[in-house]
């Protein structure tokens, strides 16, 4: 075979050969984002949005209530375990008038996992630190670092927001004959919880208007600019086919 024809045809068959561009694997972030709306328990009217999110060990969180009793102290934990849910606002439990106290709802919610105080410990050690938890309706954010283990099972969405201290009786503070199930210095309305909501991972949304034209876009998930890149390398291949072709009847 003449040398120019095999290394037309070989120039031909390369390109036609090369495969398309495999789609751009989408980049992983190790961030979470969580989402929660809390509703009341005990008939507490209080409710409550919550974002944040979980990278590595370090969690962000802000609460943003309404309800709370007014010039209280607030405490607000996430809770990790039971069924990772919160119980119904019209369960009963062990306190005055069957009001729900925080031992309750521990089949529903579990144990304390973070206590989310304003400032210094964050363990559950800090449970109870009423000086250092939000008073009234106040605002929440801050940034602290939990456990692996923690910061895992938050990820996944185990977690349950729950906010504390609820005016049972209408009279302004924390009082009334039933002591509270977690420390029995105080009256139950301290620690009773207000309001619950599982801390849930944020749905990603999807791009508006479909695929994009443009390079980088993506027509049946593979991006779009791949899909142009291999059409011409196989109308380059042939090119050189036909080039190939029309030689040979050239000079047969």
């Amino acid at each position: 075979m003449d040398p120019k024809r095999t290394l037309a045809l070989a120039a031909a068959l390369s390109l036609a050969a090369l495969p398309l561009a495999a789609p751009a694997m989408a980049s992983t972030s190790s961030s979470t984002d969580l989402t929660g709306s809390l509703t009341q328990l005990n008939d507490s009217g209080v409710t409550a949005d919550v974002t944040g999110s979980i990278s590595g060990t370090e969690l962000t969180i802000s609460i943003t209530p309404s309800g709370l009793l007014a010039g209280a102290p607030h405490a607000q934990h996430i809770h990790i375990g039971g069924t990772n849910s919160c119980p119904s606002n019209d369960t009963e439990g062990s306190g005055a008038d069957g009001a729900l106290q925080v031992s309750d709802a521990a089949g529903s919610y579990g144990a304390i996992a973070v206590s989310l105080t304003t400032e210094g410990d964050s363990s559950p050690d800090s449970g109870l630190a009423v000086d250092r938890f939000p008073v009234g309706d106040a605002s929440y954010s801050r940034t602290l670092e939990v456990s692996p283990e923690v910061a895992q099972q938050i990820a996944d969405g185990d977690g349950v927001v729950v906010l504390h201290g609820v005016d049972l009786n209408g009279s302004g503070s924390y009082d009334g004959d039933v002591v509270s199930d977690l420390d029995p210095s105080l009256p139950e309305e301290a620690t009773d919880p207000a309001a619950c909501g599982t801390l849930d991972v944020a749905s990603m949304a999807m791009p508006g208007g479909g695929a994009d034209a443009g390079d980088g876009g993506t027509a049946g998930g593979v991006p779009t600019a791949s899909l142009v890149g291999g059409a011409a390398l196989a109308a380059a291949g042939g090119a050189g086919l036909l080039a190939l072709r029309r030689r040979r009847g050239q000079e047969g």
